[in-house]
């Protein structure tokens, strides 16, 4: 009988196209075995098991070289980004790193989208996702209520607009905050969304 094994999530951290190096690479390699697979996501994530008897020092190897590690399960996901395309200041990379910072691993009724984009283009596609972020100008705005699957797919509603990056941290940190405490075990985020509706919502933020 093998040891146990843990699932977690690995990225290459919010950067220039989620990339993730030939040293990272080789570190995850490191340990898995020679069949073993991982499971590559659509939200910019790796998925893989490592033993449960030294997972917190594999992971610090993990960050030590680059590598982000969450979470799987009910929590907020890792920010799928935009490939900041137009560079790091302009698109606002250090804004999406830091609502990455504090935003992801928290647990959730159910596990959390959440999607930013530097510019109206929307390559993070976070119209389509349960929290979205888009930067217009020097500025964000602020969706919730999307879901990209299924028969119940549908675009976010504009929540608020023209906020600054601080502003914009706190009115994320209080809708997680509203789900954690209102939302019903694993009700995803745009059926809560719905039962408790827009306006309520922006109220209580």
């Amino acid at each position: 009988m093998g040891a146990e094994k843990i699932k977690i999530t690995v990225n290459g951290g919010i950067q220039f196209g989620a990339r993730i190096n030939a040293r990272q690479l080789s570190i995850l390699a490191k340990y898995l075995d020679e069949n073993q697979e991982v499971e590559l996501t659509t939200f910019q994530q790796i998925y893989l098991e490592i033993p449960k008897s030294n997972a917190q020092e594999i992971m610090k190897e993990f960050r030590m070289s680059g590598l982000s590690c969450y979470p799987v399960g009910n929590y907020v996901k890792s920010l799928r980004t935009c490939n900041f395309c137009k560079g790091s200041e302009e698109e606002g990379m250090p804004v999406a790193q830091e609502l990455n910072r504090r935003v992801a691993g928290r647990e959730v009724p159910f596990t959390l989208k959440f999607a930013y984009t530097g510019c109206p283009v929307g390559c993070g596609e976070p119209l389509v996702n349960d929290i979205g972020v888009m930067k217009i100008k020097d500025t964000y705005s602020l969706y919730i209520g999307g879901e990209s699957t299924g028969k119940d797919a549908e675009i976010g509603t504009l929540l608020f607009k023209d906020l600054s990056p601080e502003q914009l941290y706190q009115k994320a940190d209080k809708i997680i905050e509203l789900y954690i405490c209102e939302g019903k075990k694993r009700e995803k985020f745009y059926k809560f969304v719905k039962r408790v509706g827009i306006d309520r919502i922006k109220e209580s933020l």
